[in-house]
């Protein structure tokens, strides 16, 4: 019989151990998984490695709450809703170590560890100020390529402990469906020594057999599933819901202080005990809003 992944948020966030290397998925201001990331602040599991290939809400809200050593991405926004404020502060302040690259330098290093080689040639890089500190810090070199001669970067692999990726489908045994772009979430997931995932919609297995080529992550990657409306809010998720742009531009607002962001916190994260709880703090007629448009997926 094959396994039954489905898990509660409660139980995979516990299963997260202090000082891991997690790495999220989403994209700025979409497929974010905001719910993971709101039970680890209530969980306070903390020192944590943080990697992302584009930042959104879930990073600043992590490293905002203190829970985070850690950075290893390429930038990120709220996108027209602001800046990543509580990021942009810890490394201003030096409360966080940063190791700051491309996205595409991010993404080739997910994929090295998905491949289980030890790093992976590239020229990205190559004339950039973000270079250097990656050589100092040990995670790239100069080098020859041993074929033709020419300057090349050894990019280090990346094995993140935990992959939390958010997706519109999946089933028990954690076949997921991405609709729309995958950014980084598939690299990232074969990468990871555990990965978990956050599911809209929990789909009978019969349906994926019915159409297997939709399914563009196995089940083999996938060490648990969540159930969960609305896990992304108040970032979009295609197909399901918009962004909720007045939501993420009063969080901006209040993030840009230490006293805004506690009172944040505390409204919808602190102060909630669970996921439905902030969801009903959001109210019903506000995500009613939010549902996609079935022409245009958002």
């Amino acid at each position: 019989m094959n396994p039954d992944k489905v898990r509660s948020l409660q139980e995979v966030v516990a299963s997260v151990p202090e000082g891991a290397h997690v790495a999220l998925g989403g994209f700025a201001v979409s497929g974010c998984p905001i719910a993971f990331v709101h039970e680890m602040i209530r969980q306070r599991r903390g020192r944590l490695t943080l990697s992302q290939a584009v930042g959104g809400m879930d990073t600043d809200l992590l490293v905002g709450a203190g829970l985070v050593d850690t950075l290893i991405f390429g930038g990120g926004s709220l996108d027209r809703a602001g800046l990543l404020n509580r990021v942009n502060e810890a490394i201003l302040r030096g409360r966080v170590r940063v190791l700051e690259q491309s996205s595409l330098a991010i993404t080739l290093r997910y994929h090295a560890g998905a491949l289980g080689i030890p790093y992976i040639p590239t020229r990205t890089l190559l004339g950039s100020e973000m270079l250097e500190p990656l050589v100092e810090a040990g995670e790239a070199e100069v080098a020859e390529d041993p074929f033709e001669g020419q300057r090349i970067v050894r990019l280090r692999a990346l094995r993140p402990d935990v992959a939390v990726l958010h997706v519109q489908m999946a089933d028990r045994q954690g076949n997921c469906r991405i609709l729309g772009p995958t950014w980084d979430n598939l690299e990232k997931a074969r990468a990871a020594r555990r990965t978990i995932v956050l599911t809209e919609e929990l789909v009978d297995e019969e349906a994926f057999r019915r159409s297997p080529e939709g399914t563009v992550l196995s089940g083999l990657y996938v060490d648990a599933v969540v159930p969960l409306r609305f896990s992304a809010y108040p970032t979009a998720c295609y197909r399901k819901y918009d962004y909720d742009f007045d939501h993420l531009r009063r969080y901006a607002t209040l993030a840009q202080t230490e006293e805004g962001f506690a009172q944040y916190l505390e409204e919808y994260v602190l102060g909630t005990s669970d996921h439905e709880g902030y969801l009903h703090r959001v109210g019903e007629e506000r995500l009613r809003d939010l549902v996609a448009d079935p022409e245009r997926g958002y």
